[in-house]
């Protein structure tokens, strides 16, 4: 990643082409927030008592998304991934669905959830052109669980994952964040549950991305730690990447079904191919999910709407584009100037 002579005052942004910023990264990953809110308490998310939730005027509609989605698809984007808060708690997220998969054929589009509800969605969102989900998952052991995310709800989980299957979806993916003294003693197991059923694990390092702002860099456990407690107990034999991948991912030298992937979010950033582009669930646009700044696309939307017809596709692309010109080289978790964002993960969309 070569960056220009002065990449905070790069110049105009390009007004055609491809989404891309000014070291050459094209952004064709976007991540689409439906809801800030959660049936979750995750310790590293948000506090016990929650967050103030958004009003429903506040969030994007239906119709809001399905326009948004259409704009970034004209400009090249073709990996979707529907986010929360918790994306199935939102009434409308089947419909969500069907829309953005209607855009064509060569999309891929997938969600992240905690899974609490595929027992009873995982159809329904099959139904609507669904075909990958990942499911959060930090622990196996029902006591850690429930103090990880404050609720007894292991079991209402593992019945998610079972349904996404049943209903078809593949791969069905699990991401653990690990944590220092939390859960890093479980590599193991979670590799032994991918084996088992089939399902894609990826591990997280842990991120300055809580609420409450409890982050310790002590916590983090490297990457390179969980892959060699893994590879350990099941030799693993990487499988090559296809695009911008976060994860190094590898399968089992055995023939075993499923695979493990490993995140090193901190201690080795993939900022220098990162293609990703969020949009929170009321329309701020973020180009990176450390950024200090956004963009209003709610308020572009919305604008005249006593009478007016808002922005045109022309200016909200301008939008687009001024923003992700702008975008830095990368997140400073690792140098001495860092500034956590103002919101949480819940708030910004994973």
């Amino acid at each position: 990643m070569s960056a220009p002579a002065d990449w905070r005052n790069p110049g105009p942004a390009p007004t055609e082409g491809p989404l891309v910023d000014t070291f050459g990264r094209v952004a064709g990953d976007l991540r689409i927030s439906v809801i800030d809110k959660c049936n979750l308490r995750c310790t590293y998310c948000m506090p016990a008592e929650g967050l103030p939730w958004l009003g429903r005027d506040e969030i994007l509609t239906v119709d809001e998304i399905d326009r948004l989605a259409r704009l970034f698809h004209r400009l090249g984007v073709r990996e979707f991934k529907i986010t929360g808060g918790e994306p199935t708690v939102r009434r409308e997220l089947p419909e969500i669905v069907r829309r953005i998969c209607s855009l064509g054929p060569d999309l891929d589009v997938s969600m992240t959830t905690n899974g609490l509800l595929l027992n009873r969605l995982a159809e329904p969102l099959y139904a609507a052109g669904l075909r990958r989900v990942t499911v959060s998952c930090d622990s196996l052991l029902r006591h850690r669980y429930r103090e990880m995310t404050r609720r007894d709800a292991l079991e209402r989980m593992r019945a998610g994952l079972a349904a996404a299957r049943a209903a078809g979806f593949d791969p069905v993916k699990i991401n653990c964040v690990v944590i220092r003294g939390t859960n890093d003693d479980e590599a193991v197991d979670f590799a032994r549950l991918a084996r088992e059923h089939g399902y894609d694990v990826r591990f997280i390092e842990y991120m300055p991305l809580d609420a409450e702002q409890s982050w310790e860099r002590g916590k983090v456990v490297p990457a390179d730690e969980s892959m060699a407690a893994v590879a350990a107990a099941y030799p693993l034999e990487p499988v090559a990447a296809e695009g911008p991948q976060p994860a190094s991912v590898f399968r089992f030298a055995d023939g075993a079904p499923g695979s493990i992937g490993f995140i090193p979010s901190v201690t080795r950033p993939f900022c220098g191919s990162c293609n990703r582009m969020r949009v929170t669930s009321e329309g701020q646009f973020r180009v990176c999910l450390f950024a200090l700044e956004e963009r209003d696309l709610r308020a572009a939307l919305r604008s005249g709407a006593d009478g007016g017809r808002g922005a045109d596709d022309a200016e909200l692309e301008r939008l687009v584009r001024e923003a992700l010109w702008h975008k830095w080289p990368g997140h400073k978790i690792n140098h001495p100037d860092f500034v956590r964002p103002a919101r949480s993960m819940s708030m910004i969309g994973g």
